[in-house]
């Protein structure tokens, strides 16, 4: 059993984003990727990304916008493979989510790059 403290996640940051690392293959789960997503109040969202497996968010507390789509706590949004992502928060407080998504996935980003995002490795 791995046991990953809050304390001790390893964290990523974007303008406006925070990705603090939980389960991935790096950390022993050889299946799944999972991680605790924050998204600063009014940030808007990004161009859309594409990625090659199902993405899910869980919103724990705020309003997360994904995909046009307003979420509040207790909320989920499944996107399937292949259909664009955005994330924004149009709140006054951070939003906050657990995102899970199968180990090995690849984004493709707006300018067509593709990447493995290294909170998920």
């Amino acid at each position: 059993m791995h046991v990953i403290k809050a304390a001790e996640a390893q964290r990523f940051e974007l303008p406006g984003v925070e990705f603090s690392a939980m389960a991935a293959p790096s950390r022993g789960s050889a299946d799944v990727c999972t991680w605790r997503l924050t998204v600063a109040p009014r940030r808007a969202s990004d161009e859309a990304h594409v990625l090659d497996r199902d993405e899910i968010f869980m919103v724990l507390s705020g309003v997360l916008e994904v995909s046009g789509q307003r979420l509040g706590a207790g909320d989920v949004a499944i996107v399937p493979a292949g259909e664009p992502i955005a994330v924004g928060n149009p709140g006054d407080e951070p939003a906050v989510a657990h995102v899970a998504i199968a180990a090995g996935f690849q984004a493709t980003m707006p300018d067509g790059s593709k990447l493995s995002p290294p909170w998920a490795q």
